[in-house]
């Protein structure tokens, strides 16, 4: 587990509610503070879909399909009191992470999520990483190269940090 505070806030919650740079992460959670609180759980309801609508969707909610909906309640002049999102790392990109650590000492079915914590509160803008594991193991190995993908991923879209 990592904090990186983020230095340009406003390049990143352009990246974040205006394009599609996070859209194929799951959303977790997100809860919003503006003249009001906002709460979204993240919790897919598949009785709201038909038999036909599920077998063509998955069965998470992705941040591309909220990210217009916290845009417009965080559009405006002002900045939101406070902003929580907690999105995780789609499964298909687990297990190429997993792939990658040599040993195969982890499998898919180990790993409960690799998460970003962003949090915007008092002006400052934080990604504090996570991982679950849902085994018990004392190999940081996993949590060491999920702070690095998360790290090199922002980098390489030129999302400037400073690691706390």
């Amino acid at each position: 587990m990592i904090s990186l505070k983020i230095e340009e806030v406003k390049a990143f919650m352009a990246m974040l509610l205006t394009n599609s740079l996070f859209d194929e992460f799951v959303l977790k959670e997100m809860e919003l503070q503006t003249f009001t609180s906002f709460h979204v759980s993240g919790q897919f309801h598949d009785n709201f879909f038909s038999k036909e609508e599920l077998e063509q969707r998955e069965l998470d909610v992705l941040w591309g399909e909220i990210r217009d909906i916290a845009f417009s309640i965080i559009r405006g002049n002002k900045s939101p009191l406070m902003m929580k999102i907690v999105l995780q790392l789609p499964i298909n990109q687990v297990g190429r992470l997993i792939d990658s650590l040599a040993g195969g000492r982890l499998r898919l079915e180990d790993v409960g999520g690799l998460y970003l914590n962003i949090r915007f509160e008092k002006n400052e803008l934080h990604i504090i990483t996570g991982t679950a594991i849902k085994t018990f193991t004392l190999d940081k190995t996993l949590d060491i190269e999920w702070d690095g993908w998360v790290k090199s991923f922002l980098k390489n879209k030129g999302i400037l940090y400073e690691e706390e």
